[in-house]
């Protein structure tokens, strides 16, 4: 557990005292990570002992290692924490914070990667999605959802074990392709890298990073997160936004094929839906 949690819940069961260092520490970390223990003394009127008696209280080492832990949670968090984060954003606000994502990237992937990673999917024997935690694994079942309708043979995964395992069973003529918001998930990692050591080429949609690095084509995009913590990540639109680019080109590629698997789909789910002609391709 860290430090900003431990001391939220055991707030009530520490002498008046370390209560009153802790009320401090959590009203403003900033300052109780940076102060000298005379100052935190001072400030929360109290002994030094007091704040001895809470670091002690809090699990750490000592008071040194209360602040170095107290920096660290700064570090990974002080939006999620500061209340001054918490200013709500009005709808207008989160479309353009959409909008800006979407700018940003516009452009960042060249046309020459866009068609070399769709000839290298449109060859492919098979082709595997991987995408771990909340939003890439939306987004690789997402782009599942994209290559099966175009005559691709495609599976997506996000369990780590299931990556692993069919990793090990590509060869040459197969394909992955790993997305990520940040490029940094391990399991994403060890699985490209598996995928690799076995010939699959690794098309990678991520940030400049580890992930990148092993890619055979990387396909760039951007995050941007904002201080308002209560809306989701919106480096996902930006992935959408790069899957579409991808899927559109297989189209392109695969058309003689594409053309009537997605009439048909069209046909049986008219059929399905009794709703108009120009109703979305799926749901």
């Amino acid at each position: 557990m860290d430090i900003v949690s431990r001391i939220k819940e055991r707030l009530g069961h520490l002498r008046q005292s370390e209560q009153l260092v802790a009320q401090l520490i959590l009203a403003d970390l900033q300052y109780a990570a940076s102060a000298s223990i005379s100052d935190l003394a001072q400030r929360a009127k109290v002994s030094h002992a007091s704040i001895t008696r809470l670091a002690k209280a809090l699990g750490c080492d000592n008071v040194r290692d209360m602040k170095l832990q107290l920096a660290q949670s700064l570090a990974v968090g002080e939006r999620f924490i500061s209340e001054n984060a918490s200013v709500r954003e009005d709808i207008p606000a989160i479309y353009k914070a959409i909008h800006d994502i979407l700018d940003i990237n516009a452009g960042l992937i060249e046309q020459s990667q866009i068609e070399e990673a769709a000839r290298c999917i449109a060859e492919s024997r098979h082709t595997l999605i991987f995408g771990v935690g909340g939003g890439s694994s939306v987004v690789a079942q997402e782009c599942h959802n994209r290559l099966f309708r175009l005559d691709v043979l495609s599976n997506a995964y996000s369990d780590p074990v299931m990556m692993r395992m069919t990793a090990a069973s590509v060869d040459i003529s197969d394909v992955v392709v790993v997305l990520s918001l940040t490029g940094l998930a391990n399991d994403l990692i060890d699985a490209a890298n598996i995928a690799k050591d076995y010939g699959a080429k690794v098309i990678a949609v991520c940030p400049e990073s580890a992930l990148a690095d092993i890619a055979t084509i990387h396909l760039p995009i951007k995050t941007n997160e904002s201080d308002y913590i209560f809306t989701p990540s919106t480096g996902r639109y930006a992935m959408l936004a790069a899957v579409d680019i991808l899927a559109s080109e297989v189209a392109i590629l695969t058309q003689k094929k594409s053309r009537e698997k997605l009439r048909r789909i069209k046909h049986e789910l008219d059929e399905y839906r009794q709703g108009p002609d120009r109703a979305p391709l799926g749901d």
